[in-house]
């Protein structure tokens, strides 16, 4: 197949019409810079007769895709095919996803007449992908499934037409498939109505080059009952946690047929106030979910009743209304006129009379000054009817049932919260620098302790150097992400003065123990307070020199795969972790030649249950070892191959690919300590920059060289030497003396001789620093070419 030149537009807007985000792709749709879009409302960009149109077309939907005219920025209008996603955050929050595909090249031909009618008319949704994994192919099954035709769908990856974390894991699948050339299976790839296992094989040409993805699976078509139900019912399902689910059913298990002949619990959606839902008391229907139901055969219980995940509303002044409404239990027989009348007026109440039931139990879930929901408890195949003990056996296990439902929601909520404190903690992009190419991964624990305190870091230094950073805080929980973001923004804070490695640490452990001083006076019990015990790893790359310093703090030595395919641990000292105090740490200086790997990890991914620690080595150098076309497919494959589950330790994985800068981008020289040398050092600058055609920069370069050299003479001692370093948009000029002390700006007076030197340099560069060695200092100035 004729692979197309493809790219996707994505952009974000906020419930009120405003632009939020703005991808690369959009601006090469449109021409808009990012700066120029965001935070305007994006009705702007729409041609002004489908402006109200599309606003009005939007209003109440969850998704939506056609044709919009759209405003380039040289004012033409260009038809493009848009889909929009609704997408809605667990605080309620929600905002648009626009995206749309553009393809630089026409469609590849269709296939023979047969092949076509084939695919088109199979009866499992089918799908095409290329090896970018965009789509390329939707037959009319896949369609129905998705409601969406082929045009609104192609081009776009799976994780854009249907977003959500299963699509996530389809699309590493796809990886995998295009990698290795065998098929494979995942499940539930596209949503509840294509719930089958779904197999991924890859489309080989003649060579056995796999070209494509093909992606079939099973439409799971409900029971007939079920496609009698209404659509605003199937609409409003949504699946329970599967922790409240759980308690939920362990309630209606215990209750049939002990106690009843069928059972039904139903939830908030969020646990209500103290004085139980205010809707009670006024007109609206109060809506809950239902989250179990059983029955002691096929025919007892609410046989039209919504089934797990279905919604129900309760109208005002009928029984499990007034139930929530006072927080109080209620014993009724059916012929009462509050059963019969509530009968009357809500039509899913119709099985008190058809069902045969003669008794009814209504007890509110409370737990903690919270109304979490309410148990429905009946009997229609016992003759005699609940009596007193019946009611108060039914309120034990309900209380019973409400404290686990509500601990599982506290569960829930610190889970979630220690989640979002971890990722607004984690980088959410790697830093842009040219020294490295990385690529990283981080999965949290499936275990019901939480999420720990792993993290990675990308740090850009002086001299074009990169710092990695790989750290395990000890626990879990919301006080282990904190520790981590304290500690991450430590190290970010040391690495910025350019501390070396080893030192680097020392400075880290004394934190540490500051910390947990700080944390155990104020809560002796706290596990690991202040992050004592945290291990973590620390390098340094430098381009110019391929050499790379690296020190530990128990944590795992790195693995390193050089161009050969070797693979090797590096065998860093073994310092102590974190918070122990007392004890040195080393730091071990090797060179890495260019285009070597190295991988960084947390011990949750050599620790999983079902193999030991020795299988697990040998399995992560045989991942790394293996060529791989982007180390995003390194990342998919190791963690593929280690993990066969969900970890039960939190996992961070950091691979970086070497570069190199050669010495046609780095020019030094040494300069004597003599003023009259300082004319000389500017010719040497203006004649490099020259070479390197970037005569734009030479004011600019000579003026920091010049006070840059001028105050090692006057202040420092020699040697000197000047370098300067080309590395892509960005030009470094850096000046070495053996003085060790610190030049800082200062504000000169009006008849001052000197002291604005370093405010020059200041002004004229992107940012400046001094970098302190075992012998000496460099002062350095970096300026971005693009700027200039």
């Amino acid at each position: 197949m004729e692979r197309q030149s493809t790219y996707t537009a994505t952009a974000t807007i906020d419930e009120q019409g405003v632009l939020t985000g703005w991808s690369e792709g959009a601006r090469r749709l449109l021409g808009y810079e990012a700066a120029a879009v965001v935070g305007r409302p994006a009705a702007a960009l729409l041609a002004t007769a489908d402006r109200a149109a599309v606003q009005h077309t939007l209003a109440g939907r969850d998704r939506w895709h056609g044709m919009v005219a759209l405003l380039h920025q040289d004012g033409r209008p260009l038809e493009q095919g848009l889909l929009a996603h609704r997408r809605t955050r667990r605080a309620g929050e929600s905002d648009w996803l626009v995206v749309t595909a553009v393809a630089d090249r026409p469609q590849p031909p269709r296939g023979e007449p047969l092949e076509e009618w084939t695919f088109i008319q199979s009866p499992f949704p089918l799908a095409i992908f290329d090896t970018e994994l965009r789509l390329m192919r939707a037959n009319r099954r896949l369609e129905r499934a998705l409601s969406l035709p082929e045009a609104a769908m192609r081009g776009l990856r799976l994780t854009h037409i249907a977003p959500g974390p299963a699509r996530d894991e389809a699309e590493r699948t796809m990886r995998q498939v295009l990698e290795s050339g065998e098929p494979r299976e995942v499940q539930a790839v596209l949503g509840p109505d294509l719930d089958r296992p779904t197999v991924l094989t890859p489309l080989k040409d003649g060579t056995g080059a796999v070209r494509a993805v093909c992606l079939a699976t099973h439409r799971h078509d409900p029971d007939p009952a079920a496609r009698q139900r209404a659509p605003d019912e199937a609409a409003a399902r949504d699946p329970i946690a599967p922790g409240l689910e759980r308690t939920a059913r362990e309630l209606a298990d215990a209750a049939v047929p002990r106690l009843a002949d069928f059972t039904a619990v139903d939830l908030f959606d969020s646990p209500r106030g103290p004085n139980g839902p205010e809707e009670a008391t006024g007109t609206r229907p109060l809506v809950l979910r239902r989250a179990a139901v059983r029955a002691e055969s096929d025919n007892g219980g609410p046989p039209a009743g919504p089934g797990v995940g279905g919604t129900v509303a309760y109208e005002p002044g009928t029984p499990p209304a007034e139930s929530l409404a006072t927080g109080r239990s209620a014993l009724h027989d059916t012929s009462d006129p509050v059963i019969s009348g509530w009968a009357a007026v809500d039509p899913g109440a119709a099985w008190l009379s058809t069902s045969g039931t003669h008794s009814l139990i209504v007890v509110p879930l409370l737990a903690e000054g919270s109304t979490l929901g309410v148990a429905l408890f009946g009997r229609d195949r016992r003759t005699e009817p609940f009596g007193p003990e019946d009611l108060r056996l039914a309120e034990e296990l309900t209380a019973r049932a409400a404290t686990g439902l509500h601990n599982e929601r506290r569960y829930s909520r610190t889970h979630i919260t220690t989640m979002a404190v971890q990722r607004s903690l984690l980088p959410h992009t790697l830093p842009e620098q040219a020294a490295l190419d990385i690529a990283g991964r981080y999965l949290p624990a499936a275990t019901r302790a939480g999420v720990g305190g792993d993290w990675f870091d990308v740090i850009p230094l002086s001299g074009a150097r990169v710092a990695l950073v790989v750290g395990d805080v000890v626990g879990h929980g919301t006080r282990a992400a904190a520790t981590m973001g304290r500690l991450r923004t430590a190290v970010r804070t040391l690495a910025d003065v350019d501390l070396p490695a080893d030192e680097l640490l020392t400075h880290l452990d004394d934190l540490v123990l500051r910390l947990a001083a700080d944390e155990g006076s104020a809560d002796p019990a706290a596990d690991a307070a202040g992050g004592i015990g945290t291990t973590c790893l620390y390098a340094v790359y430098d381009p110019v020199s391929r050499r790379c310093t690296l020190a530990r703090a128990g944590h795992p030595p790195p693995a390193v795969v050089t161009p050969d395919g070797a693979v090797r641990f590096l065998d860093v000292p073994a310092g102590p972790p974190l918070g122990l105090g007392g004890l040195p740490f080393e730091a071990l200086e090797t060179e890495l030649p260019e285009g070597s790997l190295l991988a960084l990890y947390t011990d949750g991914l050599l620790e999983a249950r079902d193999h030991d620690i020795d299988e697990a080595l040998d399995q992560l150098f045989d991942a790394l070892g293996r060529p791989a076309p982007t180390l995003d497919a390194v990342c998919d494959r190791v963690l593929t191959e280690l993990l066969s589950h969900r970890p039960d330790d939190d996992v961070a994985l950091l691979v970086a690919r070497t570069r190199a800068l050669h010495t046609d981008r780095v020019a030094s020289w040494e300069l004597p300590s003599d003023p009259t040398v300082v004319g000389r050092a500017r010719k040497y600058a203006s004649d490099q920059l020259s070479a390197w055609r970037l005569e734009e920069a030479v004011f600019t370069t000579e003026l920091v060289v010049s006070e840059l050299v001028t105050n090692a003479i006057r202040y420092g001692r020699p040697p000197i030497r000047l370098r300067l370093i080309h590395q892509d948009s960005t030009l470094i000029c850096e000046v070495y003396d053996a003085s060790g002390s610190t030049p800082h700006m200062r504000r000169a007076r009006i008849y001052d001789e000197g002291g604005r030197g370093l405010l020059l340099v200041a002004q004229l560069s992107e940012r400046w620093g001094t970098r302190h060695d075992r012998v000496g200092k460099t002062v350095w100035a970096e300026q971005s070419l693009a700027a200039g």
